[in-house]
């Protein structure tokens, strides 16, 4: 049996501007949580290679 193919269409009435500006606030709160961890584990390496220079030149 061939595999059917999906086609997709949507109906957006509104202005390109306000489409862009909603996608962008919803990819930003979709990934906030992946965001706010990939911060803090950056804190965290920044923070042992900071404690790792202390040790070396003291």
């Amino acid at each position: 049996m061939k595999e059917r193919r999906l086609n997709y269409r949507f109906h957006n009435p509104n202005p390109a501007e306000d489409t862009a500006d909603f996608l962008c606030k919803l990819l930003i709160e979709v990934n906030a949580d992946k965001v706010e961890r990939a911060i803090e584990e950056a804190a965290k390496e920044a923070d042992i290679k900071e404690e790792i220079e202390l040790m070396c030149c003291s």
